[in-house]
């Protein structure tokens, strides 16, 4: 392992077969990541710009051999995340596969997302498009996204899902959350948030433990015209009054754990929408949700699964 300064983002570099490679990327995810690379690991340069960042929903895999490469946040100590590794590898039911710890190199990040994020459609009239490239649609609500380092392009299908959520009814308008007040819980980059607010949402919140996550979004907020409708912040800014669209991208274990908070921020009829999870997680999920939420049929994409109910 590189020397690791307190200040560093951590990454973790882990060898796969493309068999293996899904579940190592739950493992990663399971234990932190913030995102998590494929790289081809026959390319001798190790090249990120041809890395697959976020995989589009049904891509395939081509690569036999696989390295994933796990970012995980500043602050974390290496005892720490070596605990959260092995404590996810339990969880999974994984032999703990041999894995490498290295500070992250800087590189030209703004290049490497630019090369894999082209214009994605969610919904009649709503599209993601990359910050620089021409709007397919001028006339659709149209996200201008530049992501940083932050989770969340709309490539990967935990979010994807999300925004066809949000997009769905751009048919008959293209301000269906009109006068909505909206919360998005783990906010990455923000694209939820701003997505909300494009689609007519008066007031939207914006929360994540992450302080690049909270930038990301101010930054992407800015560039889309909506900042000044947005409040963005760590989760203690969120009021007691409810909302009616709560919106979660998160891990299995805080949503499990957030349940009770979670439903005292939407309001009775209000809809919360959860994602990040594997379809197998979606039973327990439920149980513990649905004492205060009835739940619509689940949606499912690649193995994530997103769920949406109504507060009762």
């Amino acid at each position: 392992m590189s020397t690791v300064k307190t200040e560093d983002w951590l990454e973790v570099s882990v060898q796969s077969t493309k068999q293996a490679a899904e579940s190592l990327e739950e493992w990663l995810f399971e234990a932190g990541a913030l995102s998590v690379t494929l790289l081809d690991s026959h390319d001798d340069d190790n090249d990120l710009t041809h890395a697959v960042l976020e995989p589009v929903p049904g891509e395939v895999r081509l690569w036999q051999s696989v390295t994933l490469v796990g970012l995980f946040a500043q602050n974390t100590s290496p005892d720490e995340l070596q605990t959260a590794l092995y404590l996810s590898a339990a969880v999974l039911g994984l032999a703990m596969p041999a894995y490498q710890v290295d500070p992250l190199v800087e590189r030209e990040w703004s290049r490497t997302w630019m090369d894999t994020f082209k214009p994605l459609q969610f919904g009649a009239r709503f599209w993601i498009c990359p910050t620089g490239q021409s709007v397919p649609d001028p006339d659709a609500i149209n996200l201008r996204l530049d992501p940083g380092l932050a989770f969340g392009t709309g490539t990967h299908a935990t979010t994807a899902q999300c925004l066809s959520w949000l997009g769905r009814h751009t048919t008959d308008s293209l301000q269906p959350l009109s006068g909505c007040r909206v919360i998005d819980y783990g906010c990455g980059s923000g694209v939820l948030a701003i997505g909300a607010l494009l689609l007519g949402a008066q007031h939207v919140w914006a929360v994540d433990i992450d302080e690049q996550a909270l930038q990301a979004t101010r930054n992407n907020a800015q560039h889309n015209g909506v900042a000044q409708r947005l409040i963005v912040g760590q989760p203690d800014i969120l009021g007691a009054q409810p909302v009616d669209i709560l919106l979660a991208n998160i891990l299995f274990k805080p949503l499990m754990g957030l349940s009770s908070t979670l439903a005292q921020l939407v309001k009775p009829g209000g809809h919360l929408v959860l994602s990040g999870i594997l379809e197998g997680q979606m039973d327990p999920l439920r149980l513990r949700y649905n004492d205060s939420f009835v739940f619509e049929p689940g949606l499912s994409r690649d193995g994530w699964a997103l769920m949406s109910a109504i507060r009762r």
